[in-house]
């Protein structure tokens, strides 16, 4: 027993290297550079070793830095919006959910450009990860309802988990721009406070929303409209 132990530890052990590996060298050189033969000689196993842990090699492999990405990210963000929420029983109404809705955001515009690889494992390659379905991993799931805990107390007459796509498309949409250097770099905390001040102003805020789960990034909860 003891020996199978150590086996499965060691098991265990290889295949955390080889994906901090891979994140380490896509984010240093983009995953063009990242190969499993470059991984293999990176981690100083043979490549059948590898591909005794992810037999999908590159695409699998990618699939497990984006699952990390959207554990961390998650967490980033649950974490954000009570902190943002602390210590502010003198804002005015409504005022305390546009705080929440703001530190949000920033975390995840933070996630991504201090990530931007894993980022691109997240919501740009191909990977074997399940969107917007029964099989979607619960950190998908969790990060979205981590948007949606922010945006639904705003939500007022419209679908929490319709907005929150939108507010996820949103920021989607500020990464992919800022990345390619078509926004103004000055103008980023503007374009946060429009975003937030505009879902506030347009959503009566109400404390009846539904945190049920969906089916993580890609749909929200389900409110009887098919969503592909």
């Amino acid at each position: 027993m003891a020996a199978q132990d150590r086996k499965e530890r060691d098991r265990a052990e290889r295949h955390r290297l080889i994906v901090t590996t891979a994140r380490a060298l896509a984010e240093a050189e983009g995953w063009e550079a990242v190969t499993t033969r470059k991984l293999a000689e990176r981690i100083e196993y043979s490549q059948p070793v590898l591909y005794s842990h992810f037999r999908g090699g590159k695409d699998e492999i990618v699939g497990a830095v984006a699952l990390e990405g959207f554990a961390e990210l998650a967490a980033e963000l649950r974490a954000a919006g009570p902190a943002a929420g602390r210590g502010t029983p003198q804002a005015p109404p409504g005022g305390e959910p546009r705080a929440v809705l703001a530190a949000v955001a920033t975390a995840y515009l933070a996630f991504a450009a201090r990530s931007p690889a894993v980022y691109d494992a997240m919501f740009r390659l191909d990977t074997p990860l399940a969107f917007a379905s029964d099989d979607t991993p619960a950190p998908l799931r969790e990060g979205f309802e981590a948007i949606l805990g922010a945006v639904a107390p705003l939500a007022g007459d419209a679908d929490p988990g319709t907005l929150t796509e939108v507010v996820w498309a949103t920021l989607h949409g500020l990464v992919t721009l800022t990345r390619a250097g078509r926004l103004l770099p000055e103008q980023a905390a503007a374009r946060l406070t429009v975003l937030v001040d505009r879902i506030g102003r347009e959503n009566r805020p109400h404390s009846g929303w539904d945190n049920s789960a969906g089916n993580g990034f890609g749909n929200g909860p389900d409110n009887g409209s098919d969503n592909g």
